[in-house]
């Protein structure tokens, strides 16, 4: 298919950069930094989110105002962990998804499908925090799939497409889906509702593709054809306008923060993530002093020039990267330079004990002048290897 038309802000065409700072998206998939704690986790989103004009004691406040409302507060010093294996529950990793999001004061958030995988105690739990975020008056803008009665009337409006990204309804729910019962129910042949019937399951029936070639008819036709298309047309070109006196939102900086807060954040995380990972550091010297000890005895008293090189398995974080990159939480350098820099202290460590156990087990010259050059060297190669492996 073709996708047209455009997106507009205030009436203003939409700049990505603009965007990225005044709404949220969560997505289906959870993607939490496992190391870090549920209140970490969104103290780290709320330093690189929120303007700089919010100090650090107005920043803490506003974390734990999210925590208590999405009612997080209890397990906020519980570490994240990895999905499935440790850690917080599903349901409190979605919950979770929403506050490191919602802690960027956002006007307008998106969720992709915030109930999916969650069972219906879970998606009753999710769903009440999500009208706790809408009565601080944000919009909240859900993709759901066969939601159960409950959760469907939450929701305050609705856009139904068939096949195709056409679009078959879109309008106020009304109580008790009053408002999409009566426009269905008005179109001739369609069948009506039965009593204490989900109105999500019945709408999904009466508008599927077998139900139209029965019928003869097109839904999405038929809306285009409707007064609610016509009024909805009219409210979207209204809203395309400019209020009279406005002005067009934008911001003087590309990111909320400065350089040099964007690299103490990463640093601040990257940190934590290290100090708390004793198995992955444990594993690497480990095998620093395996592979060190394997070369000091193959070249056991032969004194010669050999560089050696240790390549170790580096797990990346990209997916967590791309998400914060794409909310513009902070700029790629200052990623890159946090990395940089956590990784050197213990690659000076893993030179250090290569160098101790390697430079007498060869017997190398004893001067300290070539001493230095041996580490240096041992230094610079970790670091390479590293460094490539991270690319």
């Amino acid at each position: 298919g073709y996708i047209e038309g455009e997106i507009r802000i205030g009436g203003y065409p939409k700049v990505q950069e603009t965007y990225a700072r005044i709404s949220a998206y969560c997505e289906q998939t959870d993607i939490h930094s496992p190391m870090i704690t549920v209140e970490e986790s969104v103290m780290y989103s709320a330093w690189l989110r929120l303007p700089t004009e919010i100090n650090k004691h107005q920043r803490l406040e506003f974390v734990a105002e999210v925590l208590q409302m999405i009612e997080l507060d209890e397990i906020k010093d519980a570490l994240v962990g990895i999905p499935h294996a440790s850690g917080i529950s599903p349901e409190q990793r979605k919950r979770l998804t929403i506050a490191v999001e919602l802690v960027s004061n956002p006007s307008i958030i998106f969720m992709d499908e915030p109930t999916s995988g969650l069972d219906a105690r879970a998606a009753a739990i999710v769903m009440r925090v999500v009208k706790n975020i809408v009565n601080t008056k944000r919009t909240i803008v859900c993709t759901i799939h066969q939601p159960s009665i409950d959760i469907f009337e939450a929701f305050d409006e609705l856009i139904l497409m068939k096949r195709g990204g056409q679009m078959v309804y879109s309008g106020e729910l009304g109580q008790h889906s009053s408002r999409l019962i009566e426009y269905f129910e008005g179109i001739p042949g369609v069948p009506k509702i039965k009593e204490n019937h989900n109105p999500a399951t019945w709408m999904l029936e009466v508008t599927s593709t077998s139900v139209e070639a029965q019928l003869g008819i097109d839904f999405a036709l038929i809306y285009k054809e409707s007064h609610l298309y016509k009024r909805n047309k009219e409210i979207v070109k209204s809203q395309s306008l400019p209020a009279q006196g406005s002005e067009k939102l934008q911001f003087s900086t590309p990111f909320p923060q400065n350089g040099w807060e964007q690299l103490k954040a990463c640093l601040w995380k990257q940190h934590l993530s290290y100090w708390r990972s004793p198995k992955y550091n444990l594993a690497r010297l480990a095998f620093t002093i395996s592979s060190s000890s394997f070369y000091g005895a193959l070249l056991w008293q032969k004194g010669q020039n050999l560089c050696s090189s240790v390549l170790p398995f580096i797990s990346t974080q990209r997916t967590i990267v791309y998400r914060e990159r794409f909310a513009r939480m902070y700029s790629s350098w200052a990623y890159s330079v946090a990395q940089v820099i956590i990784e050197i202290p213990y690659i000076f460590l893993e030179a250090v004990l290569f160098l101790t156990i390697t430079y007498p087990a060869v017997n190398f010259y004893g001067s300290a002048y070539k001493v230095f050059w041996y580490f240096y060297t041992v230094f610079c190669t970790l670091l390479y290897y590293k460094y490539l492996g991270m690319m």
